[in-house]
């Protein structure tokens, strides 16, 4: 089936050492039209080197634009997991420092039209003391600080369940930045608002996830947080995983035409303040 309508999507990650373009390539056969690929610490480059760790994200978004005729959007931040990695041989106020520094680098390049938004950020979702939850919920609100005085959105990673949409949304009211501008990456379908606090959800691409989210409504972005590691191809979901369900839900009757317009384009182009263009 030939979509009539853009795929987006909205959480996916390339990396220069595994499939890279040829990830983007499948995703468009597929029927993918356009994605945010969002940055990832890249092993094989000193993670502390903010610079050169955003540059490779942005080149492969450069090179999928070259090489196919997809749409692609990026989105930079140090991932919420840096802070206690860069702890391993540093003080938590060092590490906190360093990881400020790499968001206020992330917002220069956001500032000059480069990057859409700031992704992924938020806070490590395993267990940490109470002085490592404290920081990161500080870098929490200083990513949506700078996001609100750039009128861009962020792509939030944390723990799951029903707690970590209210902790974010409290944030996010504290510093006054609307809570739909503030996606809550990897969620489960988790549509209403008594669910998510305001936040807007993006779904990962599972069957059984869609089935559950549109039974509740069509308020909520798709994702696959494909990876791009070649020793696990299809973690977390393969790269075709978006274009495959909208269309099979299409097709299937489940979804209409006019809620796969909604997903993936105006909800999008609402959070983002991008234009996603009609087919």
């Amino acid at each position: 089936m030939k979509p009539e309508f853009p795929i987006l999507d909205n959480h996916m990650h390339l990396d220069p050492k595994g499939f890279g373009v040829e990830a983007a390539k499948r995703f468009q056969k597929a029927g993918g039209t356009h994605f945010i690929l969002v940055h990832k610490p890249y092993n094989h480059l000193p993670r502390t080197d903010f610079k050169r760790q955003f540059q490779t994200t942005l080149t492969l978004a450069e090179k999928v634009r070259t090489e196919t005729d997809l749409t692609v959007f990026t989105a930079l931040s140090p991932h919420p997991a840096e802070l206690t990695t860069f702890m391993k041989k540093r003080s938590l106020g060092k590490a906190k420092k360093m990881i400020k520094e790499g968001i206020d680098l992330a917002a220069s390049y956001i500032s000059q039209g480069i990057v859409l938004c700031f992704g992924e950020a938020g806070r490590p979702h395993y267990p940490v003391d109470g002085a490592v939850w404290e920081a990161a919920n500080d870098l929490i609100a200083y990513t949506m600080e700078r996001a609100k005085d750039l009128d861009c959105a962020v792509q939030f990673h944390t723990e799951g369940g029903e707690a970590s949409f209210r902790d974010i949304a409290g944030i996010a009211q504290e510093v006054d930045i609307r809570l739909e501008r503030c996606v809550k990456h990897f969620s489960g379908p988790s549509v209403l608002e008594e669910e998510n606090y305001g936040l807007f959800p993006s779904i990962v691409a599972r069957q059984n996830s869609i089935k559950k989210a549109l039974a509740k409504g069509t308020r909520f972005l798709l994702e696959t947080d494909y990876i791009d590691d070649k020793s696990r191809p299809n973690v977390v979901l393969p790269c075709t995983a978006v274009p495959d369900q909208t269309l099979k839900f299409v097709e299937d009757g489940l979804i209409s035409v006019e809620d796969a317009f909604l997903i993936h384009q105006e909800h999008p182009e609402r959070i983002y303040k991008v234009e996603i263009e009609r087919l």
